[in-house]
């Protein structure tokens, strides 16, 4: 098969090394079936999406709404902004998680804020009538708990979008664009060793309590997160190619 494209935009190189590791686990693809684009370390090429099965995009310490972005953060946000394009006019399968869904939710002419943020916990996601009639997310019951951690949200949803998941505290947790472009702002390839690497390297950084690592941690750990995995097998099932 064709591999998959995923674009990861943290400059940690340990938790983007987590980050490919995990959307190998829960996309359930083997080694070399993900291409990483690490675009603080490579430059982001000229965009040629026939050689790969689908894009995908993760998190990122970046926010839409931050009003002092620095170049690199800028300059990325334009190349991004411009593999959307070819996305949505070629039909390239597209899967983004958390930065994803502010990616394609700003290309897409929807609003930023902070109204929504989520403190790094597990919450319950309630599926949509579209969300329970959509194929990626046929395996999962109604409800069911995700890991999140973001500091600004979607406060008004694009226009085009059918939203397929929402939460308590966050109205827009899943659309898609068309019948190919998904995005979610929970964390559909995160399991909790993973969630968990996270919690202690942004301790400090604004997504909980500071020196509350090992107590988050402690807290979430009880919650099973598993059926949130089906999301990206969904994916990449419905959607590799030879």
């Amino acid at each position: 098969m064709k591999p998959f494209l995923l674009i990861t935009t943290r400059p940690e190189r340990e938790l983007a090394a987590a980050e490919l590791a995990s959307f190998h686990r829960h996309g359930r693809l083997a080694p070399g079936q993900i291409v990483q684009v690490l675009p603080h370390y490579d430059p982001l090429p000229d965009w040629d999406l026939s050689d790969y099965s689908g894009v995908m995009l993760g998190g990122s310490p970046y926010d839409f709404s931050e009003p002092h972005k620095d170049a690199t953060q800028r300059a990325i946000e334009a190349r991004l902004s411009s593999l959307i394009d070819l996305v949505l006019a070629t039909g390239v399968p597209f899967f983004g998680a958390c930065y994803g869904i502010g990616t394609l939710g700003v290309h897409q002419g929807g609003v930023i804020g902070r109204e929504y943020g989520e403190a790094a916990q597990a919450v319950e996601i309630t599926l949509t009538e579209a969300g329970r009639a959509d194929p990626l997310l046929a395996e999962l019951p109604e409800r069911f708990p995700a890991f999140v951690g973001h500091k600004e949200a979607l406060t008004v949803a694009p226009p085009t979008a059918t939203i397929l998941a929402s939460s308590a505290g966050c109205p827009v947790q899943m659309f898609r664009i068309g019948d190919r472009a998904y995005a979610t702002q929970f964390h559909p390839e995160l399991d909790l060793a993973a969630f968990a690497q996270r919690i202690r390297r942004y301790d400090g950084h604004g997504y909980f309590p500071p020196g509350g690592a090992e107590d988050l941690i402690a807290e979430v750990s009880r919650v099973d997160v598993s059926p949130v995995h089906r999301i990206l097998a969904a994916f990449t099932r419905r959607y590799a190619r030879a």
